[in-house]
């Protein structure tokens, strides 16, 4: 690991001093809670920025030439929902690579909301501090090499093909010895791992793909686990409970780490804290140990007052609407704390001004996105109930539209209609749509449950995205130039990737 960053022991206030605010704001407790506490060790102070962009394609033909073969070749492979639950298949690409995945210290993030964003803000932190970083996240907005990141931008096309074409060999060599193939998101994860074992990179920032146990990303021992909220997604796969859906997410929690935790549902965090128990991991708790101390709206995002675990930092600018952004960066902050030993072998916090530079160049494309004004047209990647509803509560206070028209284009393997019921209080009319993906819910069936959830009156039915698009700006615009009509495109991380393209950015 490279050296700790520099630290700010000056204008701390006491480690009591205003926590017990965040505990009654954040913090829902169960007694039956403080018998797994009472077995683990909890963390608790005693005494180059990212790209604002996704990339578009190559210009130069040759490169988007190899690039698009090279995506042709993965698209052979089972998809992102099609998979057998295990790593043996990766554990054994590891091997004949090397095992690239333990040249480097690595940070593991799983949960089911806000993954990508509390990644984005590690990588950036961590970034400030002069380290260099991988990140791996998934999926992408506009373009596959967004999945894997050094120094906070994603890597070029051609370094992408480049390593694709170098570990292709051991992936065919796995193939011909497993009885299925490697899939697309285990080839994946094998250029990732390579790509920073090759940079190299000071640390890893992963993302996991679904779950955590059988997850391909899970062949790493992080020193730090980071747990976002945990909400009903992928019910098909890990199971139809919070506290289920732990069991499998708490599987990237190894012997001796630290366990950064969200605030959770009750029987998720039970299991959360009995893994950190069994493998002796060193627990920080959201509201507990480290929280969000005030926040209010500022113009592009918000002013924050954060609870770290060395202390409080304030005054933190943060370019991303939403509360549910503000707890993401407090994850991200005790994180980043947890990797360089703060609460544990240090007992201060880290550089104020650092912190501060970190958090003003976070960008999370497809996140409350504006993408262009009069009227306005912000892009959301919500995609499950719990996610709509932060999206919606979020979109209310940083915005303030008279009239707001959403564009909701979603897969059909998820639960559209909790995600509509979350739109309906705030979504004057929407217009449903489909994406281009195979996944995509077919916008008439999408139709017949928007009607349900929001009346046929408010329910316009647009197959093709541009439509969709130019039929919801005319309906924004209805009240007149200066009325403050909106538009929020969401429902899904593919709808918003083409929306985003065909609205001019990347």
């Amino acid at each position: 690991m490279s050296e700790l960053p520099p630290h700010d022991s000056s204008d701390q206030s006491d480690p009591g001093e205003s926590f017990d605010e965040i505990i009654a704001a954040e913090t829902e407790r169960d007694p039956d809670l403080a018998v797994i506490e009472a077995g683990s060790r909890t963390l608790r102070t005693q005494g180059g920025p990212p790209e604002a962009d996704a990339p578009a394609r190559p210009e130069d033909p040759e490169t988007d030439k190899a690039l698009r073969e090279v995506e042709a070749e993965l698209a052979t492979r089972w998809g992102e929902t099609k998979l057998e639950p295990s790593v043996t298949r990766i554990s054994a690409l590891m091997d004949v690579l090397g095992e690239p995945q333990r040249s480097y210290p690595s940070i593991h993030i799983t949960g089911t909301n806000g993954k990508t964003s509390t990644a984005r803000m590690i990588e950036a932190l961590l970034g400030a501090f002069e380290l260099r970083t991988g990140r791996y996240t998934s999926p992408h907005v506009q373009s596959i090499t967004e999945r894997i990141s050094l120094d906070g931008a994603p890597i070029s096309a051609e370094r992408f093909v480049e390593t694709y074409q170098d570990i292709k060999p051991y992936v065919e060599m796995v193939d011909a010895q497993q009885d299925y193939r490697l899939s697309f998101f285990e080839v994946l994860t094998g250029m990732a791992y390579a790509a920073f074992a090759d940079a190299p990179v000071d640390v890893g920032v992963i993302e996991v793909g679904m779950g955590g146990s059988w997850d391909a990303t899970n062949v790493i021992d992080a020193d730090v686990a980071v747990v976002t909220p945990i909400d009903l997604d992928h019910t098909d796969r890990l199971g139809g409970t919070p506290g289920e859906i732990a069991g499998e997410k708490s599987g990237i929690i190894k012997p001796g780490a630290t366990v950064i935790m969200a605030q959770q549902p009750v029987d998720a965090a039970q299991v959360l804290l009995k893994k950190a128990v069994d493998v002796d991991a060193t627990v920080a708790r959201e509201g507990l140990e480290f929280g969000v101390v005030a926040r209010t709206v500022a113009v592009g995002g918000q002013l924050l007052t954060l609870r770290g675990l060395g202390g409080e930092y304030t005054e933190v600018y943060l370019p991303l609407h939403g509360a549910h952004q503000a707890h993401n960066a407090a994850v991200a902050l005790a994180a980043v704390e947890a990797f360089f030993g703060v609460g544990a072998q240090r007992p201060d916090s880290l550089d104020i001004d650092t912190v501060r530079k970190a958090f003003a160049a976070v960008a999370s494309p497809g996140r409350l996105e504006v993408v262009r004004r009069s009227p306005t047209v912000v892009l959301d990647a919500a995609h499950n109930p719990a996610g709509a509803r932060a999206a919606a509560e979020a979109v209310g206070e940083a915005f303030q539209f008279s009239r707001l028209i959403g564009v909701v284009g979603a897969s059909g393997d998820k639960n559209v209609r909790g995600l509509l019921e979350a739109f309906e209080p705030v979504f004057a009319e929407v217009v449903v749509t489909q994406n281009s993906s195979h996944r995509a819910m077919d916008a008439d069936e999408l139709a017949a449950v928007a009607v349900e959830v929001f009346g046929e009156d408010r329910v316009q039915v647009e197959p093709r995205l541009p439509d969709a698009l130019e039929a919801a700006i005319t309906l924004a615009e209805e009240e007149g130039e200066f009325a403050g009509g909106g538009v929020l495109v969401t429902g899904s991380v593919i709808t918003v990737g083409e929306a985003r393209l065909l609205l001019g950015r990347g």
